[in-house]
């Protein structure tokens, strides 16, 4: 049985009350969360990154701020959607100086876009 699943029994016993007090606490819990934007030990050195991927938001900021259109980071990251880089950018936007210090922690390091061969 999953951990969803397990909770999901769990829940299922509770009293109103008792959902209603598990529910501020999740809240309590993710309230610096935000969505399409994971952050896990040992991919990317921990670093937030976009859901589903190891491309690390930093990385986009930083292609952003040399001038990269969302278009070229689209076409040059075909497993992200419009969707990721406006989380990207939200996230961005409300942890600018985290962002910063990793863009300086990598020192001169220009984020290089993958090459995207297209088939006629």
């Amino acid at each position: 049985m999953s951990t969803i699943e397990q909770a999901e029994a769990l829940v299922a016993k509770m009293t109103r009350g008792e959902k209603a007090q598990l529910l501020q606490h999740v809240a309590r819990d993710i309230g610096d969360a935000y969505p399409g934007i994971d952050s896990t030990a040992g991919v990317a050195g921990g670093d937030p990154c976009i859901a589903r991927t190891r491309v690390p938001v930093w990385t986009l900021e930083q292609a952003r701020r040399l001038g990269a259109s969302e278009a070229e980071l689209l076409r040059s990251y075909p497993g992200l959607r419009a969707e990721d880089l406006a989380n990207t950018w939200a996230y961005v936007r409300a942890h600018r100086d985290e962002i910063d210090a990793q863009i300086r922690d990598n020192g001169d390091v220009t984020p290089c876009l993958p090459a995207v061969t297209l088939l006629a």
